[in-house]
């Protein structure tokens, strides 16, 4: 689908997959004016296919739009795309149980622009890909290192959308961390350097006497699908829920950590290392953490009656 600044995107068509062509000056290779959304669809007993929250995917990508002066399909734009396209590769789409067809739409400023200004022209496409079950072999704990020094986001930047750069900007943390044997990072805010915000791509979640607190969205961190939906899927399973600055002492003695994100659904955390001292919190989930990923991913796949509609059936 293509359309020019100011305007709208026109109706879009089914291509095969392959290399795409841009000019050098393209707005997003120069200035990095792009933003993409993550979201599976799943195969149920009997063949059809459900997809998870669309809608919710349609309005993030239309906010960080609106934040990095793009114009964006409309929701019923983006989900009929959505829809088109796994049903084209619906061959792809793994049995039950067996994985999820994962979907990355992708919003680009694809018009030539040499000085700092919004791109003349933006491209939004949709490709899938196969993908397994995270846990292949039982569950693997991730191993997070809090990071001090570099930070994923600011106040009043683009920390809070689905920007293309937010990843980039993760990758040396990252990358060191792994060099020393963790999984992944959690950063700490920019301004106090003492409060939780996120871990790479996944936001995170400790419980302490089964209360659920995770870190208000303000700004600089990503509002998650999956984050929301386990904060819902917990207070109707009667956990109180709380969303708030939480300080990094807070780690010392918290009953179970766990991270949300498209990928894994919900990752228990093993342990976090921060000023040197490893926290550690059990080698699997947690009472809590299991109960919600038992929830949520059973209704993910159509195993349980979805009696909050967020499932979207294509047969």
């Amino acid at each position: 689908m293509k359309c020019p600044q100011g305007g709208n995107f026109s109706k879009g068509e089914l291509q095969r997959f392959g290399n795409i062509e841009l000019s050098p000056s393209a707005g997003v290779l120069n200035y990095g004016q792009g933003l993409f959304e993550g979201l599976k669809a799943y195969m149920k007993e009997g063949g059809n296919i459900l997809l998870f929250r669309p809608e919710e995917n349609a309005l993030r990508i239309r906010m960080g739009a609106e934040r990095m002066c793009m114009p964006a399909p409309t929701v019923e734009q983006f989900v009929e795309a959505v829809k088109a396209t796994v049903m084209a590769n619906k061959r792809w789409v793994p049995f039950p149980r067996k994985g999820s067809l994962y979907i990355r739409p992708l919003l680009m400023g694809s018009g030539a622009v040499l000085g700092v200004a919004p791109a003349p022209e933006y491209t939004f496409l949709i490709y899938v890909s196969p993908v397994g079950n995270y846990f292949k072999e039982g569950v693997a704990p991730i191993n997070l290192v809090v990071e001090h020094e570099l930070h994923r986001a600011t106040p009043g930047g683009t920390g809070g959308v689905k920007m293309i750069g937010n990843y980039a900007q993760v990758l040396k943390a990252q990358s060191a961390a792994k060099a020393k044997g963790y999984s992944d990072v959690l950063y700490l805010d920019s301004v106090h350097k003492k409060y939780l915000e996120e871990v790479s791509s996944c936001n995170i979640f400790i419980v302490k006497d089964n209360v659920i607190t995770t870190p208000a969205i303000k700004g600089t961190i990503l509002p998650g699908i999956t984050r929301k939906s386990i904060i819902d899927v917990a207070q109707i399973e009667g956990f109180k829920v709380e969303e708030r600055q939480v300080a990094v002492d807070e780690l010392l003695d918290a009953d179970e950590v766990f991270c949300t994100g498209t990928a894994v659904v919900v990752s228990p955390v093993g342990s976090i290392t921060y000023m040197s001292r490893r926290l550690c919190y059990g080698e699997g989930f947690g009472v809590v953490s299991q109960q919600l990923y038992h929830k949520l991913t059973r209704l993910q796949m159509g195993l349980i009656e979805d009696s909050m509609n967020w499932t979207l059936e294509l047969s």
